[in-house]
């Protein structure tokens, strides 16, 4: 199933300044008939379709079986995510039509450490078509033009063998297993640890 837990975790290792999160891409980063976009009012129909997943409403803030007002809220509160300062939530879209396909996350908290998470939801209908995976890859194109930023981690429950498969197809690496690592639905989860690493001279 393609989708990642949504929430970065946060962490007390560093007590800097936040650094100023990066402007909005000028271009619409995309991959290979992919393309990562705002989210308009529209794709409340997909958040719709995504909230009747058994697992992806536990992830996030989309409530499961939203009404379109639910939505609504849910595709409002991805568009404020840069202006909170917390990362930069793109719709997961199809580059010919800009129908909308997903919802995918780069969240910047630990930007002064040079370091941040991606997170990814596709609509089941729209699932096996590898869109997780080039969606992901746009996703690198446009954080690597980030100066400050080195490296990006995925986290991803180890029976999630076709999110595996995204990030394999990606280019992450497997790094380990993370036990009991976050609470999903009241419940600890292993967690696998993937990460993608920029290619700048250090």
């Amino acid at each position: 199933m393609d989708w990642t837990a949504q929430s970065p975790p946060t962490t007390a290792e560093t007590v800097e300044a936040p650094l100023a999160l990066p402007e909005w891409p000028v271009d619409d980063p995309r991959h290979s008939g992919v393309l990562l976009r705002r989210f308009r009012d529209a794709d409340a129909g997909m958040a719709v379709e995504l909230s009747r997943d058994s697992y992806v409403p536990t992830t996030g803030t989309l409530p499961a079986h939203a009404s379109h007002e639910e939505a609504l809220a849910w595709v409002e509160r991805q568009r404020q995510r840069h202006c909170e300062g917390t990362g930069f939530s793109f719709a997961i879209a199809d580059a010919g039509t800009s129908r909308c396909l997903g919802q995918i996350g780069l969240w910047t908290r630990e930007l002064n450490n040079g370091r941040a998470q991606a997170g990814y939801a596709v609509i089941p209908r729209e699932r096996g078509r590898r869109i997780a995976a080039r969606a992901l890859q746009a996703l690198l194109h446009f954080a690597w033009t980030i100066p400050e930023l080195h490296r990006v981690e995925l986290y991803i429950e180890p029976w999630n063998t076709a999110s595996v498969r995204s990030a394999d197809h990606a280019g992450f690496q497997r790094e380990g297993l993370l036990r009991s690592h976050q609470e999903i639905a009241g419940v600890r989860r292993d967690m696998l640890l993937y990460a993608a690493i920029g290619n700048r001279p250090v």
